[in-house]
């Protein structure tokens, strides 16, 4: 006798357990001798497994505390026993005092006693431990299996059929051969919570209950079961039972060895009660369950334990003896059959004292020796050894291949003489489960030829094999292998060899006291009892295995199983776990540690590019005490901030400056955030933008010690548009007089709605708001002058900023356009529209010159009238119909004397659903700016269904030249969301008073209208004489390029003639009164006043820009008089020329 292990509960798990339990008072092993129940004195249930892993135990949790969070009082049981293969407990509760009332009699005192029934599920490899499919977790119920695979039909199509083992290439394969059915796939063993419950047939029930044994194929698509006689087994595709036909030999046969599935086979040993012979049966999966499709084999002892290894069968006996034997299958007939023969026994009666101690027994492809250092590559998928646990001893027995019989490789593998077994060797102690593959992947090989083992309270052991590296002859000194230990928080039942995960069960409780009150739950036992039900659980192990290799000072061989899972979705968090542990467990020691190891765990974490991730998460969860510690091993956090940007790891950065903000000065802190906030703003980062600007805000009002919140709100995004329509209110019916004094700067800016908004309106005196804008401001500066309207409008939408407003400031600087021809250009590139082409048969089109000449045209304009567009209300925002209508009015009134197209251009959307129509026929006047915002919301009028045509289109007719021009028209438009994006960016610099960025967008736009409205706008206000002359200049500019460089412009330029015409006597106007008028010398100095203004109003620009702009509204008249008079003798003659 020696001593073993402990069943110990801690105090770390139960404080104070020592003065609630008292001594042990009964100990019951169940019937399969896999588990024992534990109670104490003073009450309380515990459930172990043999080598001390705590299973279940009632001290804690919803066992120990009611609903109410009140204490309960443990059950006392007097006695106990286990039910038939131990699916139950039947329980007898003692005397408790609190159920008892002072002054009862003894006959009162003898109700007391109550019995209660636990119910039970177990693992099948608690009595069937075969190893042929060892990444299922199936359990075992007295009527029912729960398994974890999720839809079986994703099976059919395995994750690792290209790297199975070639141990049998030299013979042909079947349809059901072992290479296309290795593995499931990793999303079918964790697809989700919930088990799959699996009823076993009531008929089979009846005369069969409960289930002993239970085997699954390794795709998880089929399961056979085995109750007190006979078995059966179930299709998951099919969701059919096959059952005995003959009920005679289902119940002359008694499965005592187990039973495991081989291919499309079931394998089984059992005994025959009619003959009293034991016997090896395979049945056919496919076939009528019946002993006329069975292949029968008689065995001479009886059979223990049975399992399946490729394509060997192994056979423990009661004689202590193991005998192997070869399987094949053979297709005679309809129905294919599997033949046996012997291949080899091996007498174990000198090492095992009683066959009993045997718990499992299986072959594998585990050698001390590495598959480099064979002489014959292929040996390393043959049957190398024999595993062995005899109670709890883990045996192994080696093929001996010292002598000759290592270079017979010309005989029949069937027909040669097998190579002896060596002595055993006891790899380790106190194992409960083994867990090996046959698979081979090149990728995975520490994983995959590595023996796993459960060794109860001590945890788990992984025997990992050593490679030399690059193929290197390896060492001498050095070991082929290594046994490493480590703890998981889960009863394993399963390992996922690849995915490095350990599979398991949990019990999980639910509390059900509050449905009763509190006298009726003194008379009902079971409700001192949680519900309880059995989850899934899974854990990583592969950090575990990179800490002890690092350990041990074996770096190079952590690296290598590292970079062979870097591929793992999880890998990440493998990293992290394993950098926190260690840094909890140092950081935290009382005793100084001679040898840290975190120095060494920071150095393997910099091997991989995920280095600045797994250090800022790791911090970022752990305690703000431990980051000096962390980062005097990893680093300097400014200088991980530094590489974040350099590597354009912004989101890192961030999550760095928290770090910064915690352990440095704020004024460090700023420095960096202004790093991180500019290069975001060039890179578009909007989201992270958003946190930047509320993190500033935070370091200057103080609030240092928290980090900028998450918002919990969705934040807009730029995928359909500029999608700043949301916050705001845009109002396109406005009358003359709100139009013209709008450019004036007296008008009413329209703010925000949302959050981002309130910063706008809000401590315009922090210094703070006053930096941020700054940098908002620059970088809108930098957009606009290097002309990136569509990054400025996401800009301004993305992050709230009151790009009108700042326009208004910017009109004569940032905002002025100095080459149009180049703003038209850098235009057509960002927004990917295309140049306008003119087609080869331009001189009979009849579109030329903008007029309709044919009956299209004629037919077109009879389809509706104009009042229905004006009528026509906008969803964003126009409300007014009669406001809209003056001002379309206003607009349409000036310009009677125009083209057909200029003036009855706009109700033709209206008139055509078609995007062919509306897009084609309106040359000149596709939409007018009325619609800018309409467009958002009405997508389906430009991108919908081609199919919706007005009735009045089938009458017309076409010709060649006119379907080619048509075409041309098609496709010189944009795409939608950037024709979407230019009328926002329109709306925009109209409210702000831009217009000479409005007429190069109407220019690429090719809309008339706009022209005109802005044209109008010059005619009826106070526009200053420097914006008409630069957009008279522009046009001229434009011109001429089209003349040149692209004349797909020129019908446009000469639709929007007459208006050019108009722009000369505009200007010309401006200069006739004072033409001849001496110039006033106090008025030359003035005439840098509204830069010197504006630049002023910028620098103090808070809150209310309107404010500003007000004041000095007054003034400027009288400046742009001055500055006329003063170039009325440089530009008077360049009025006489117009555009052709």
């Amino acid at each position: 006798m020696q001593f073993s292990h402990k069943l110990e509960l801690t105090p770390k798990q139960y404080p104070d357990i020592w003065n609630k339990t008292g001594p042990v008072k009964l100990i019951r092993w169940s019937p399969d001798s896999c588990v024992v129940m534990v109670t104490w004195e003073c009450g309380g249930l515990s459930l172990w497994s043999v080598f001390g892993a705590q299973l279940i135990c009632t001290l804690g949790g919803d066992f120990a505390y009611q609903s109410d969070g009140a204490k309960k009082d443990p059950l006392k049981i007097s006695s106990m026993t286990w039910g038939s293969e131990g699916y139950h407990l039947w329980v007898i509760d003692g005397i408790s005092s609190s159920n008892m009332k002072p002054g009862r009699d003894a006959n009162s005192k003898a109700q007391q006693f109550g019995i209660l029934q636990f119910q039970f599920i177990k693992s099948a490899l608690t009595v069937n431990p075969c190893m042929s499919n060892q990444e299922q977790v199936l359990l075992q119920g007295e009527d029912r299996l729960y398994l974890n695979c999720g839809d079986a039909t994703q099976a059919q199509s395995p994750r690792n059929t290209s790297a199975h083992s070639e141990h049998n290439h030299s013979r042909e394969r079947g349809p059901f051969s072992d290479g296309s059915l290795d593995s499931q796939g990793l999303s079918t063993l964790l697809g989700h919570r919930h088990w799959h419950v699996v009823q076993i047939h009531s008929t089979y029930l009846e005369s069969n209950w409960p289930i002993r044994f239970s085997a699954i194929d390794k795709l998880g698509q089929n399961v056979a079961v085995v109750g007190k006689f006979g078995f059966a087994h179930y299709s998951l595709l099919t969701k059919k039972w096959k059952l005995f036909g003959n009920i005679t030999q289902e119940q002359n046969m008694m499965v005592t060895g187990g039973l495991a599935w081989w291919n499309d086979f079931i394998v089984l040993a059992c005994y025959n009660l009619n003959d009293h012979q034991e016997e090896l049966r395979i049945y056919l999966r496919t076939s009528n369950l019946d002993n006329a499709f069975a292949h029968i084999t008689k065995v001479q002892a009886d059979t223990l334990l049975l399992s399946v290894f490729r394509d060997i069968v192994i056979l423990f006996r009661a004689d202590c003896s193991i005998c192997l034997y070869s399987i094949e299958r053979r297709s005679e007939g309809l129905n294919p059959t599997a033949s046996i023969q012997v291949l080899q026994e091996v007498s174990m009666s000198r090492y095992i004292p009683h066959p009993f101690l045997v718990v499992s027994v299986t072959l594998t492809s585990v050698r001390t020796e590495t598959g480099i250092t064979l002489k014959m590559p292929q040996q390393a998928c043959e049957a190398e050894s024999i595993m062995l646990n005899l109670a709890g001893q883990l045996i192994m027995l080696q093929r001996d291949r010292s002598g000759p019989q290592i270079r017979d490789k010309d005989n029949n593998p069937n027909q040669r003489k097998h190579l002896p077994f060596c002595a055993p060797v006891v790899l380790a102690q106190s194992v409960e489960n083994v867990w090996t593959t046959c698979r081979i992947n090149k990728q995975k090989r520490h994983l995959l030829e590595a023996l796993w083992l459960s060794c109860g309270g001590a945890g788990m052991k992984v025997w990992l094999p050593l490679f030399p590296r690059d193929h290197r002859k390896p060492h001498s000194f050095l070991s082929r292998r290594i046994m490493l230990p480590f703890h998981i928080n889960i009863y394993p039942l399963a390992v996922l060899f690849e995915d490095a995960l350990v599979l398991g069960a949990v019990n999980d409780t639910v509390l059900y006291d509050c449905l009763y009150t509190q006298t009726s739950a003194r008379e009902h036992l079971e409700v001192l009892f949680p519900f309880s039900i059995v989850e899934r659980t899974s854990q990583i192990y592969l950090h575990h295995i990179l800490r002890q290799l690092l350990v041990r000072n074996l770096g190079e061989q952590a690296l290598l199983l590292a970079h062979s899972c870097a591929t793992l979705p999880y890998f990440p968090h493998v990293l992290e776990l394993m950098l926190h542990e260690v840094l909890e467990e140092e950081a935290t020691s009382r005793e100084p540690i001679p040898d840290p190891l975190l120095p060494t765990v920071a150095k393997f974490i910099t091997e991989f590019p995920l280095f600045l991730q797994t250090v800022v998460h790791c911090a970022r969860k752990t305690e703000y005490a431990l980051w000096n510690y962390l980062f005097a091993a990893v680093g300097n956090p400014k200088d991980l901030f530094e590489e974040c940007l350099m590597a354009q790891d912004l989101d890192t950065a961030a999550s760095y400056l928290i770090i910064l903000q915690n352990m440095e000065v704020p004024a460090v802190s700023r420095q960096h955030a202004t790093l991180l906030f500019n290069t975001a703003l060039e890179q578009g980062k909007w989201d992270l933008c958003r946190h930047m600007i509320r993190f500033l805000k935070a370091i200057g009002s103080g609030e240092t010690e928290t980090p900028p919140a998450t918002p919990t709100t969705q934040e807009p995004s730029s995928s359909s548009g500029f999608e700043f329509f949301r916050h705001r209110s845009i109002s396109l019916s406005q009358s003359a007089e709100n139009l013209h004094s709008k450019f004036n700067l007296t008008k009413t800016l329209s703010m925000p709605s949302g959050p981002s908004g309130k910063r706008w309106s809000k401590d315009s005196d922090c210094a703070e708001n006053m930096y941020i804008d700054m940098m908002l401001w620059r970088h809108a500066r930098r957009l606009l002058e290097e002309i990136k309207l569509k990054d400025l409008g996401c800009f301004a939408a993305q992050l709230g900023f009151e790009l009108i407003g700042w326009l208004c400031k910017e009109r004569a600087r940032a905002a002025h356009v100095e080459d149009f021809v180049l703003a038209l250009k850098k235009l057509h590139k960002d927004f990917l529209w295309p140049f306008p082409v003119i087609p080869a048969s331009s001189i009979n089109s009849p579109f030329k010159n903008g007029k309709y000449k044919t009956a299209i045209g004629e037919q077109l304009l009879k389809s509706q009238s104009a009042d229905t567009f004006v009528n026509m209300e906008m969803d964003t925002g126009v409300s007014n119909t009669p406001r809209s209508r003056s001002w379309l009015g206003t607009v349409s009134c000036s310009q009677r004397e125009l083209d057909t197209v200029s003036s009855h251009g706009p109700h033709m959307q209206d008139a055509f659903l078609s995007p062919l129509l509306s897009k084609v026929f309106l040359i000149g006047d596709e939409c007018s700016i009325g619609s800018a915002t309409d467009l958002t919301e009405t997508s389906s009028m430009v991108d919908g269904d081609w199919t919706m045509v007005d009735e009045n289109f089938s009458s017309l007719s076409l010709t060649q030249s006119e379907l080619e021009h048509l075409s041309l028209e098609l496709a010189s438009k944009g795409p939608h969301k950037s024709q979407v994006q230019l009328r926002y960016l329109l709306h925009i610099f109209m409210e702000a008073g831009c217009l000479d960025w409005c007429v190069v967008i109407g220019l690429i736009l090719r809309e008339s209208s706009v022209i005109n409205q802005v044209f109008s706008i010059m005619q009826s206000s106070d526009i200053d004489g420097e914006i008409c002359q630069n957009i008279k200049t522009g046009l001229h500019a434009v011109d001429k390029w089209a003349s040149t460089d692209c004349p797909g412009y020129k019908p446009f330029l000469n639709i929007i003639k007459p208006q050019i015409q108009k722009l000369n006597e505009i200007v010309e106007e401006q200069v006739q009164p004072e033409a001849f008028q001496p110039v006033n010398p106090s008025k030359v100095p003035e005439q840098a006043n509204p830069r010197a203004e504006e630049s002023r109003t910028s620098s103090s620009h808070g809150t209310n820009p309107q404010s500003d702009a007000g004041n000095s509204s007054a003034s400027r008249h009288e400046e742009d008089k001055a500055k006329i008079e003063d170039e009325d003798s440089f530009q008077e003659g360049s009025y006489d020329c117009v555009v052709s």
